[in-house]
């Protein structure tokens, strides 16, 4: 017969190995997100962005106001996810979370991550904007200039991938993940937010992919490690 302490140990063993083959998946899953998301934005950067571009620019899509109103909320949402996460640590301090308020919470953390990972991702590639916008920025309709520079910092070659699409995905994707009957909301609110990018012309097709991709991988962790929490909590109760 084996002793209290020994079960315990046992199954704790269990749940570590479950959370690991969890994340051996998503590890799969992700690195084959990643493979499609590139392909993506390659197909994009040959044959889709520089028409779509122009197109926007030709017929003046980017003057229509609701589309620039389309890009307020993703930095208006990050700037305020910082106290939204202090005051739901207050919060659980009282209690475990409930189910929605750790949604939330995975939400403001995946945010933040996918922007800070679009960041360093931007410095990497270093690509040019479709137009210039910023502080003379070089830009396709611009200037002409098209394509990436890999390794060079700086706002004026930020473009890819796309800081927006990062959060509004990073957001989306722990909502559609936690909380499926709301699955209608997230697809209302995000996609108009991903066209008004492109519309707006302050990011190419590939860009806006390549944003949605790294938001979505990383809103899947946000929410293996939610999951995580929450087993946790359970447990303890």
């Amino acid at each position: 017969m084996m002793l209290p302490w020994q079960i315990e140990l046992v199954e704790s063993q269990m749940i570590f190995d479950y959370d690991s083959y969890d994340f051996r998946r998503l590890l799969r899953r992700s690195f084959i997100s990643l493979a499609a998301g590139i392909a993506a934005a390659l197909i994009c950067y040959v044959w889709v962005d520089r028409p779509v571009a122009y197109f926007v620019h030709d017929h003046g899509i980017n003057q229509v106001r609701l589309f620039k109103w389309l890009t307020y909320p993703p930095p208006v949402t990050q700037a305020w996810s910082p106290l939204a996460l202090a005051l739901l640590m207050i919060r659980r301090a009282m209690g475990p979370l409930s189910r929605w308020e750790l949604t939330l919470a995975a939400a403001c953390v995946s945010l933040l991550v996918a922007d800070q990972f679009r960041s360093s991702l931007g410095d990497v590639c270093g690509r040019y904007w479709p137009e210039t916008w910023f502080d003379h920025n070089p830009s396709l309709i611009g200037n002409g200039s098209y394509g990436f520079h890999p390794f060079v910092a700086g706002d004026d070659l930020g473009s890819f991938p796309s800081g927006h699409a990062a959060r509004i995905l990073g957001i989306a994707a722990v909502w559609w993940l936690m909380m499926p009957r709301s699955r209608w909301i997230c697809c209302a609110i995000s996609l108009p937010m991903l066209l008004s990018l492109v519309a707006m012309n302050y990011h190419f097709v590939g860009d806006v992919i390549a944003g949605a991709t790294v938001g979505g991988i990383v809103g899947a962790y946000a929410v293996a490690c939610a999951n995580s929490i929450r087993t946790s909590d359970e447990r303890a109760v």
